[in-house]
């Protein structure tokens, strides 16, 4: 069986910093400190006239995947309260298998 990861489908993600209040709040992280923190890209016209304005969430170094939480057979903090449904936690195999050609996705594998 392979490690867990937590994979993010950027295309739905509406950057409501959910899953960063959610994951701060579980952890008791000080300010300053994030175990997954919602990046912003853009705003920037486009070549035809519209404009693109991307909402990154990007796990840290302090993200543990919620082990104490899925060892309670509970989701991670960030996938159980993000209302764009965009984030999901699993075996990295399985999630990986998803991808089916996406490009606006990404698969976070902590450290072991």
């Amino acid at each position: 069986m392979s490690a867990n990861a937590l994979m993010i489908d950027y295309e739905f993600c509406t950057g409501c910093h959910a899953c960063e209040v959610a994951c701060k709040k579980h952890l008791g992280l000080p300010a300053g400190q994030h175990g997954i923190r919602v990046l912003q890209d853009g705003p920037r016209e486009l070549a035809g006239g519209g404009w693109e304005y991307n909402f990154l969430p990007m796990p840290t170094s302090l993200c543990d995947l919620c082990a104490s939480r899925l060892a309670e057979g509970k989701d991670a903090a960030c996938v159980h309260h993000c209302p764009a449904h965009c984030m999901a936690l699993g075996p990295a195999e399985e999630l990986a298998a998803r991808f089916d050609g996406k490009v606006d996705r990404a698969l976070f594998v902590p450290a072991q």
